[in-house]
Formats: structure tokens, sequence, C-alpha cells
């Protein structure tokens, strides 16, 4: 091979290994000056990225190489291998995962219990990222919440209050690309496991994704009474808004009797299912908590990543719809 084909396959090689450097936490999150009450929490979530991060290189990182050298075969040039590395990166990720646990030469037994095994470790990950970014979120909420009354009740002056909102409002800000970025490598380590069930579980992906249950589509109803839409189906979440009686929106199933409520505004929120009507009566709405599907402990794990990574991305999109809505904002 031209000499220029190995320096080009050299320096693509480097390239994927610095992209794949984790940078520091001031770098991601910014120094701490101890001015920041959601600090904490806003750490927990960081944490949680590196996880992700670390295990979706291999795959995109082996894709890329082994692209760079289909391409340069296959073409003659150097420029065949820079394209080869474009589809192979694109592809790695998707494959590389299952690729890697198959090469080894194992049964299929042997196959389908290491991917349970990593299924059951992304799940736990996964369920901590939740957590995480719900209690950021909270404390994000809270903080606005805190100043926007206390200007209300003239314990802050209005330019203060401003003041202080816009600093929430810009931390909330970097909070939600932080979340974005690990949905994003989230979605990339999910696509390897999806390859993986296709390749190991009876109908694939699709036979698990119908073992999802209580993703029916949204009803149309209208509330029964005021009701707060709160930012999490728990009691004591913050209250980003509220329903009154007889408004009409639409209901999709949430965890613990509550549902997932979307005004006609587009404002998204939860509120106990049994606040709201329709012209049948009062809604019975199914629970959405993680499911357990049938066909086998493997395949009950990836319905459970899949509920799971659905979860954290709709969580992070109904924050930033609540952050453009003017939830962080003093006249909210």
């Amino acid at each position: 091979m031209p000499r220029t084909f190995h320096r080009t396959t050299a320096v693509l090689t480097a390239s994927l290994m610095l992209a794949g450097c984790v940078t520091t936490r001031a770098g991601r999150i910014g120094s701490d000056d101890g001015s920041d009450p959601c600090r904490s929490q806003l750490v927990a979530l960081d944490s949680t990225g590196n996880f992700f991060a670390e295990d979706i290189l291999r795959g995109a990182a082996v894709g890329a190489l082994a692209g760079a050298a289909i391409g340069g075969l296959a073409s003659g040039n150097w420029r065949g291998a820079l394209l080869g590395a474009a589809i192979g990166g694109a592809g790695g990720a998707a494959v590389g995962y299952y690729a890697s646990v198959n090469q080894q030469g194992r049964d299929q037994a042997a196959v389908s219990a290491q991917i349970g095994t990593d299924l059951q470790r992304e799940n736990a990950e996964l369920e901590r990222t939740q957590v995480a970014f719900d209690q950021l979120m909270d404390c994000r909420f809270r903080s606005a919440a805190t100043v926007r009354m206390a200007v209300q009740q003239g314990r802050l002056d209005r330019a203060t209050g401003v003041a202080q909102m816009a600093q929430i409002r810009t931390r909330a800000q970097r909070d939600l690309q932080l979340a974005q970025q690990i949905n994003t490598q989230i979605g990339t380590r999910g696509a390897e496991f999806d390859t993986a069930i296709d390749n190991t579980v009876p109908g694939g992906k699709a036979a698990v994704a119908g073992a999802v249950v209580g993703r029916q589509q949204p009803i149309q109803v209208t509330a029964r009474r005021p009701v707060p839409l709160r930012l999490q189906p728990k009691g004591d979440s913050p209250e980003i808004a509220q329903i009154g009686p007889r408004d009409a929106v639409t209901v999709r199933p949430a965890a613990d009797g509550y549902a997932l409520v979307e005004t006609s505004s587009g404002l998204r929120g939860y509120a106990p299912s049994d606040a709201f009507q329709t012209t049948r009566g009062p809604v019975r709405v199914a629970d959405a908590s993680i499911p357990s599907a049938q066909g086998g402990e493997l395949r009950s794990l990836a319905a459970t990543n899949l509920a799971r990574r659905d979860n954290f991305s709709e969580s992070v999109g109904n924050a930033e719809r609540l952050a453009s809505a003017g939830g962080f904002e003093l006249a909210g």
C-alpha cells in the first residue's frame, strides 16, 4: 500500500483516540465556585456519562478502522480509506459489540449469557442516570420557583430576581446539553444492543418492542378538577403548570398511578390519572412501569433496556420543552 494510506490510517486512528478521550469534569460542567446549589446533582449526572462514553468508543473505533481498511483495499487509494472510515464509523457502533461477543467462537448459549450480563449492567446504569437527571432537574426547577416566589412576596427585588433567574437558566441549559450528550451516547450504545438482540432473540428488536407495555396511543380527556401538572410522576415534584377543570388534554401511561399529560400548547408534565375523565367516565390508564417481557430473561432484559432508553430520552426532551416554555423565566 502507498505510504499515504498508512499515514492517513495513522491519523485516523489518532483522531479516533482523541475523540474518545474523556474531557475533564471542569471542561464539561465548569469549575465549582460554591455558588451552585445543584452542584452535587450535576456531578452525579456527569459521572454517569463516563460509562456510556467508554463503551461506545470501542465499537465505533473498531468499525471505523475496519471500514478504512476495506475502503482502502477496494479503491486502492487513501481517499477510499477515508470513505471506508466514514462508513465504518457509522456502522461500527451498531455491529461492533455483537461481532466482538460472537467472534470468540463460543456457542449460542454462552453468547446469550454474555449479552444478558451486559444488559443487566447497562440497565443498572440507565436507572442511575435517570435518577441523577430527575434529581438535577428537580433542583433546578425548585430553585427557579424559590426565586419566583421571593420576588412575588417582595422578599427579593425584581432586578436581583431577574439576575438570579438568568443564572439558573444558563445552568439549566448547560445541564440539558450534558443530558443530550449522554442521551446520544445511550442511543449509540443502544444500537449495539439492538443488533445483538436481532441476532439472539426470536423476532429480534421488533418482538422486544412489542413486549414493552404501556406505550399506548394518547387518550383525549378532560380534567375533572383543578390539578397541578408536575415535573415528575411524584406528589412532591415541582409544579410546572395548572390544569383547569374541563381543560382538554391528552394522557399517556406513566408510573405509580400517574399519567403523562400534554396540553394543547404542547406542555408536558405528570398528574394523577384519576384526575381526568372521558365521555365514558374516569380514566383508567395502565401503569407504564418497566416491563417484564415474556419469553425468557434475555428478552425481558432487552425490553427493560429499550423502555429505560425511551424514558430517559423522553425526560430530556420534556425538560427542554419546559425550559423553552418559560420554566426558567421570572414571570413563569
